[in-house]
């Protein structure tokens, strides 16, 4: 067995009605909580009726480099003890980077990986409570925070143990009002989240007992979550599914899927849960055709065909990369359809632009985590085909 580290949160609460916990551990933080919220600042009111922030930060839309800085100078300025994120993946993420930067003097940019500096984030971090309002991302137990500059089009990540969450609540409860826009994207991102580091180079066995529940748990509910937003059964498997994305995408690296939506968020700002949801299935496809040729022994092929087992709930009649990558690409397919989810195209992405996204992404550190290394040609086709 392969050497492997894990971390994650100190705390993780997961259940019905866990958020009401949320004044309890605040108290034991400290005294002057900062709050950072997406636009609706009222839509949770009731969860934070006992919490007396001292400042607050509502993000509209993508967090980027600006947001950062201005959200960051708040929460110093107001003297903040620890950090509360309550929202989507956007918003944690934005609220992890407060809670790493607040405490010292560095820019973000100082630790951005790519197009930045690239220094190690400070160890020093203030206490974050992270309550997620969405399944997709799993943002609240993961090490890193995605940010856009818009100077450079693109998103990358500042990345660190300090950005690990010091109590993250995940109660399927705060997803119950989510769109069934937001549900569809978010919930593809959260099963794409576990596909992609099952089936990563970096994976380790705990990461694939944890993926493998994951995904398991969208097969179940996430066209019910879509469909039917009031079945709180299916809300708790996608926000269960989420949560198991985050915990393995920190143990172990993304993939293509990731590689690319990184530089198509920076290109043409759509959701990211939509840019993922058009990639899934031409990537998945990609990798079982690249290995079939390249790499017919990669360990990825057998990850695959306990992905497709688990996601369509039958045993494999054909184990070979091209038998794992019909059965995939009919299941994926068909949610695709059923969640009537757009293209790239439709999203905004011109085929003039191919070529540049493919450059950048191929730099990205999502890349590296690939089953397989990818061509430049076939990236290109990957967006053809997601168009």
């Amino acid at each position: 067995m392969t050497e492997f580290t894990f971390a994650t949160a100190t705390s993780i609460r997961f259940g019905v009605g866990v958020a009401a916990e949320l004044p309890h551990h605040s108290r034991r933080l400290g005294e002057r909580p900062f709050l950072v919220t997406g636009r609706n600042t009222h839509r949770h009111a009731e969860v934070l009726r006992d919490v007396s922030e001292v400042g607050s930060f509502a993000l509209i839309g993508e967090p980027s480099f600006d947001d950062a800085r201005t959200a960051v100078a708040a929460a110093r300025k107001a003297g903040a003890d620890h950090i509360i994120g309550i929202g989507g993946g956007a918003v944690l993420d934005l609220a992890k980077a407060v809670a790493a930067l607040a405490a010292g003097d560095t820019d973000p940019m100082d630790h951005a990986e790519v197009i930045g500096a690239g220094h190690p984030l400070p160890r020093a971090s203030l206490p974050f409570i992270a309550l997620p309002t969405t399944s997709g991302t799993g943002s609240e137990v993961t090490a890193n925070a995605v940010l856009t500059s818009h100077e450079h089009k693109v998103k990358v990540s500042l990345r660190g143990p300090s950005m690990l969450a010091t109590v993250a609540l995940v109660d399927p409860a705060l997803t119950v009002s989510c769109p069934r826009l937001v549900t569809a994207q978010s919930g593809m991102d959260a099963l794409t989240q576990c596909l992609e580091p099952l089936t990563s180079r970096m994976a380790n066995p705990l990461v694939d007992a944890l993926a493998t529940s994951g995904l398991r748990a969208a097969a179940r509910g996430l066209a019910r979550a879509v469909d039917e937003g009031e079945d709180l059964e299916a809300r708790t498997d996608m926000a269960y599914c989420s949560l198991m994305g985050g915990l393995s995408l920190a143990n172990a690296k993304l993939g293509a899927v990731h590689g690319l939506a990184g530089v198509l968020g920076g290109t043409i700002g759509a959701p990211h849960g939509a840019i993922c949801a058009a990639l899934l299935q031409p990537v998945t496809s990609a990798n079982l055709r690249a290995m079939a040729e390249r790499e017919p022994d990669n360990p990825g092929v057998a990850k695959y065909a306990v992905a497709a087992e688990t996601l369509t709930g039958e045993p494999l009649s054909d184990r070979s990369p091209e038998g794992i990558r019909r059965a995939l690409d009919v299941w994926i397919g068909a949610l695709a359809d059923a969640l009537r989810l757009p293209g790239l195209a439709e999203l905004g992405l011109s085929p003039a632009d191919h070529g540049a996204v493919v450059d950048a992404a191929m730099k990205a550190s999502s890349m590296k985590g690939n089953p397989i290394v990818l061509t430049a040609d076939e990236l290109r086709g990957v967006l053809r085909d997601a168009s």
